[in-house]
């Protein structure tokens, strides 16, 4: 591959006003060659043992880079654990990845799927291996990393390229944003549901949201019991005790970004709820008492005006260029 030239040009982050600067890793600065790699692999059926399921299976740009079934399904139709989280802004997410938190970082988040049995049920040796003797992959790893043998394509580099073109998914041109600029108005009931969002009126309910869903991510990055089941019995799912084994943190998921919300039902770890009126609903009622739920779950005395309204503003989250960036789309 020594013939192929290397030349790697920086890819160029277009970073929205009020987000903080993101962190890239020294060992993977984003280059151009290194985002498409990342591209072609997330959207190449290659990476599963039956060559049937891509990372783009179950993260559609359409849903905002998140799934349509409540579980998702992997070679097979095998039934996984949880619903397919939104792969929308991860980049700004410095640490606790999936639902439970058991990656640090982007790269390792990549490496997970390819062999686990309900996802795409692949060996890394046989990744490495098709990756290898590809007509096409060598060419393209060489122009990302500059390798001078094939047998260096490895499961390091594969998740450096995912991650590289994962970190080019930024939605930050929703009518919120352009509203923050000056440049939308907010309908009447759009702004109601802002300030019951955001607690921001003295005279209205408050929602209780953004304690949570904090602007301009409209996530915490944080992990939280928000009362979908009593953690005094036995949980299907322990969210992120399966990764600590600390009792309190029976129940607590991480606080997924409401960023294209309205694109991507269904909602919770476990796709329970298929509309958003169901879920408001659920942290309406105050949800299900548990030891560790959080204070700020209670009954909201939100009525039917105040739902509609609530519900008109995240749908002000919606980034409808980010759905049909070129860029972000299948290049096969």
């Amino acid at each position: 591959m020594g013939h192929i030239p290397y030349a790697p040009k920086a890819f160029e982050l277009k970073e929205p006003n009020g987000f903080v600067k993101m962190a890239v890793p020294a060992d993977n600065p984003l280059t151009v060659a290194g985002v498409n790699l990342g591209r072609h692999l997330f959207y190449d059926p290659i990476l599963s043992r039956d060559s049937t399921r891509s990372c783009s299976s179950c993260h559609l740009q359409d849903h905002g880079f998140s799934d349509t079934l409540s579980i998702s399904t992997g070679i097979e139709g095998r039934l996984g654990k949880r619903n397919a989280i939104a792969l929308t802004n991860l980049a700004y997410h410095y640490t606790n990845f999936f639902w439970d938190g058991r990656a640090e970082s982007l790269e390792m988040q990549a490496l997970v799927p390819i062999e686990d049995s309900l996802e795409m049920g692949n060996t890394w040796e046989e990744v490495e291996a098709r990756l290898q003797q590809h007509a096409t992959y060598p060419v393209l790893f060489r122009q990302a990393f500059g390798l001078e043998h094939i047998d260096d394509i490895d499961r390091g580099l594969v998740a450096k390229a995912l991650a590289q073109f994962e970190r080019s998914m930024i939605s930050a041109d929703a009518k919120f944003d352009r509203y923050l600029a000056g440049e939308a108005k907010l309908s009447e009931a759009e702004e109601r549901g802002r300030l019951i969002f955001f607690d921001e009126s003295e005279v209205l309910p408050t929602g209780e949201c953004s304690h949570c869903h904090i602007a301009p991510l409209f996530t915490s990055l944080e992990f939280f019991n928000n009362g979908l089941d009593n953690t005094d019995r036995p949980l299907k799912d322990g969210g992120k005790w399966t990764v600590t084994a600390n009792p309190f943190d029976m129940g607590k998921f991480k606080t997924p970004s409401l960023r294209n919300i309205a694109l991507t039902a269904p909602y919770m770890h476990d796709g329970r709820f298929a509309t958003l009126e169901e879920v408001i609903e659920q942290y309406n009622q105050g949800g299900h008492y548990s030891k560790n739920e959080s204070p700020n779950v209670r009954p909201l005395g939100l009525q039917a005006h105040d739902k509609t309204d609530l519900i008109a503003f995240l749908h002000t989250l919606t980034d409808t260029s980010y759905l049909h960036r070129a860029d972000l789309s299948n290049p096969f």
